[in-house]
């Protein structure tokens, strides 16, 4: 089972991390001979403004002039490339991959994005549009060079998925195939406020992390000084200047225009509520702006292929590849396995915590190269059809379907009753309610889902049940039989609260006849963010609408039960015959989230309903 391990000193997690899957995987190629392009170019692209874009172009050994072949991007705001001391091609920092690339027939183009690591200009927030109109123009740059085949592709695990999904916003008609890897759909609802609670953990190291990378301080980032500092140094100076810039001095200036770069953390403490302005420039509609989930329409018009990969317990982002399917039409090759952030660690929670990844990094790799060279080599081939392929948690087995929720399965309610218990059906003479004094040292770790987002770290739940003591449970008779649950649980619970506002956390978990208890998945809401929307969303969502906006804002009336109805994020899992089903109630995760209320030392009580007015209920998709 899965059990508590040390960590790693964190600046191992940095970003890079994210190509860890491509690192040390295949053999060094030779750099072959003399040839009319040169093997690597670092230069600088000018956009439409003025900036310098700063860009690596890798190109197959021996490639000729009379040659033609596709290339793929890959753009980030985490340093395109390091600055490493043995400037041999061998020893460049991404080396394997563009032997990875190069090996199967590709130009690998790497880019820094505006405002970060050696390009020009700064940025107000993260993905601004001016940095995806850049994306745009540096595939123009591509297709005009002459070994160039008039096809482009774009990859990237994170924030490097997204900038592959927001070059389709420029709508060009030769990207015709792109591979968002665990990217964040909606970074604000599926990360950073999930349920409108601030994942206030995340946001100051990711916060921290940047910045240090936008000044350029390699020992700020790996958090080390002194002696230590001086060591690293010698191995790493910090991000790739270009070729020409042989004194510094064009990477000095950059970087001297990244000090206008909003400073994330500070700016999204300021932020309540969806629409509070963000940053100094006082950015309004950042979900809308900075986000795919935003761009739906001229992502839809485009039309461009879509391999996708996600994992269910990578925080919530699984919610916004499902979203994405339901929504537009391009063609979208999904997977959905029991991995981390990025797919290194095998994320099951009913398997060891050593178990390897079921799909290894150079398999994960060569499957995505597959998908492209469908669509970006000359010669024709067939296409393939939509279609998610998911993994059953606890089963260890995947199944495939072309719709979501995939057929078979029947929504089945357990309702909150007396003695803890979850049941079937409510019973006429439960008139009853729960007291629950808010727990405010209760916790998922730090090894969770939420976690495994900043560097790509395994997710680890340990046995849940000396943590459930500290929540309110309800838990199920034994299963007469194996079931699946598999799509979109959705909660329900009436309850009020000495507190005008609070946290409300929902954990669906497996209790097995030992007692061990296993996490599944979790929902939270925050409470003064309950109004469901008469709006129609801006794309499919699962569960109520809700706008997460000030003026929908609403404080809880004491002693008054309020319906609080929402998902839990999605999940396939297989509960054995024998086992319990449980759903714990919570209104804190102190390793995570931000206290609510917010700037309140009172521990609020809440009252949960669970009688024929008020039915507090969890509805499970099950398939028996």
């Amino acid at each position: 089972m899965h059990s508590e391990k040390k960590g790693h000193p964190f600046w191992l997690a940095i970003p890079f991390l994210i190509l860890y899957f491509v690192f040390s995987l295949y053999p060094h190629l030779t750099c072959g001979s003399p040839a009319d392009f040169p093997r690597l170019q670092s230069l600088y692209v000018p956009m439409r403004d003025g900036i310098k874009i700063a860009i690596d172009v890798w190109l197959p050994a021996g490639l000729s002039g009379g040659q033609r072949i596709p290339a793929v991007m890959r753009s980030t705001r985490y340093w395109r490339v390091q600055d490493i001391v043995d400037a041999s091609l061998e020893n460049a920092s991404d080396y394997k991959t563009a032997q990875l690339f190069n090996g199967a027939g590709y130009a690998l183009v790497l880019v820094d994005a505006r405002g970060t690591g050696a390009s020009f200009g700064s940025r107000a927030y993260e993905m601004t549009a001016d940095e995806v109109k850049d994306y745009g123009q540096i595939a123009d740059w591509i297709v005009t060079q002459p070994w160039s085949n008039q096809k482009v592709g774009a990859f990237g695990v994170s924030y490097e998925g997204n900038t592959a999904e927001m070059l389709v916003v420029n709508q060009r008609p030769f990207v015709k195939a792109v591979a968002p890897l665990f990217n964040d759909f909606n970074y604000i609802d599926h990360l950073a406020y999930p349920g409108g609670l601030f994942l206030n953990f995340y946001t100051s190291l990711w916060g921290n992390m940047v910045g240090a990378m936008d000044r350029n301080d390699i020992c700020g980032l790996a958090g080390v000084s002194g002696g230590q500092c001086e060591e690293l140094r010698q191995k790493v100076r910090g991000v790739k200047p270009v070729d020409g810039d042989k004194d510094g001095t064009l990477l000095a200036s950059a970087v001297e225009q990244h000090k206008a770069n909003v400073k994330v953390a500070e700016a999204a403490e300021q932020v309540q509520f969806k629409d509070d302005p963000f940053g100094p420039d006082r950015i309004k509609n950042l979900s809308e702006i900075a986000n795919p989930s935003g761009h739906l329409k001229e992502i839809e018009t485009a039309g461009t292929a879509m391999f996708i990969r996600a994992g269910w317990l990578d925080a919530a982002t699984v919610s916004g590849t499902l979203s994405r399917f339901l929504t537009i039409r391009n063609l979208q090759k999904i997977i959905i396995g029991p991995w981390s952030h990025g797919g290194r660690f095998d994320t099951d929670p009913f398997l060891p915590s050593d178990t390897p990844s079921q799909s290894s990094p150079a398999d994960q790799m060569n499957e995505m190269i597959q998908f492209f060279d469908l669509y970006l080599k000359e010669s024709p081939s067939a296409r393939m059809e939509s279609n998610i392929k998911y993994y059953i948690l606890g089963a260890g087995t995947w199944s495939e379907t072309k719709v979501w929720p995939p057929g078979g399965g029947t929504a089945t309610s357990f309702y909150f009753g007396p003695k803890n218990t979850l049941s079937n059906a409510l019973s006429p003479l439960d008139e009853g309610r729960d007291s629950y004094v808010i727990n405010y040292d209760a916790t998922t770790g730090s090894a969770n889902r939420w976690h495994t987002n900043i560097g790509g770290g395994d997710v680890i739940y340990p046995d849940r049940a000396e943590e459930d003591r500290k929540l309110l449970t309800y838990t199920s008779a034994p299963m007469e039989s194996d079931v699946e649950i598999t799509g979109n649980p959705l909660v329900t619970i009436y309850a009020s609260s000495t507190a005008e506002d609070g946290a409300f956390f929902v954990y669906l978990e497996d209790v097995a006849p030992n007692g061990r208890v296993t996490y599944i998945t979790e929902g939270e809401l925050r409470a003064l963010c309950r109004k469901v929307s008469k709006d129609k969303p801006p794309y499919k969502m699962f569960g109520p609408y809700r706008t997460f906006e000030r003026k929908d804002a609403g404080p809880l009336i004491p002693g008054e039960a309020a319906e609080l109805t929402f998902g839990l994020w999605p999940t396939s899992v297989k509960i054995k015959k024998g086992d319990r089903i449980r759903i714990a109630v919570a209104g804190a995760d102190k390793d995570n989230f931000a206290r609510y209320p917010l700037q309140s030392e009172k521990v609020p009580t809440i009252l949960v309903e669970r009688n024929r007015r008020f039915p507090s209920k969890i509805i499970l998709p099950i398939k028996k």
